[in-house]
């Protein structure tokens, strides 16, 4: 018994014999396809307000692309998840948003991003990472959203005194 006479009739009439198969899953955000070009950090009157208001210990992701553009979320606990589960702190209805995406850690003052395996990655300045720290203004990628991270600037000035 041949590969395709074991194969029901439906796929066999998608399938021919003896074509390569192919994976159907479209993916978004493989390195190869990707030339990392960073928002510049223009940030409007309202933004810097916000993120001059941060108590120490919290963070600012800004939404600079994607159907949420515009939107602020802050960071001001030990985990944040990130998904298109509805029950993410931080939710992308997007199919290029794994359903637990990723998961944003902070430690004292410090905060870390962590990639929860899903299928598009996490990227942090254009690099796929598994896990890595976030620090001042940079971009954040989950599917085919582009955030920018903003620490305290009450951390910031006293991290580099």
């Amino acid at each position: 018994m041949t590969d395709s006479e074991s194969r029901p009739a439906a796929d066999a009439a998608i399938h021919r014999s003896g074509e390569p198969r192919h994976d159907v899953t479209q993916t978004f955000g493989h390195d190869s396809d990707l030339s990392f070009v960073p928002f510049g950090v223009e940030l409007t009157e309202v933004e810097q307000s916000a993120i001059a208001a941060l108590p120490s210990g919290s963070a600012l992701l800004l939404v600079r692309s994607g159907a949420l553009a515009g939107a602020r979320y802050l960071l001001d606990t030990d985990v944040t998840t990130v998904g298109r589960h509805p029950e993410a702190d931080i939710f992308f209805d997007d199919v290029t948003v794994s359903r637990r995406h990723a998961e944003i850690t902070r430690s004292g003052t410090s905060f870390e991003i962590i990639d929860q395996r899903s299928l598009n990655g996490t990227y942090v300045n254009g690099e796929r990472f598994d896990r890595s720290p976030l620090v001042d203004g940079a971009e954040v990628r989950v599917g085919k959203f582009r955030l920018n991270f903003f620490a305290s600037p009450v951390d910031r000035s006293s991290a580099t005194a």
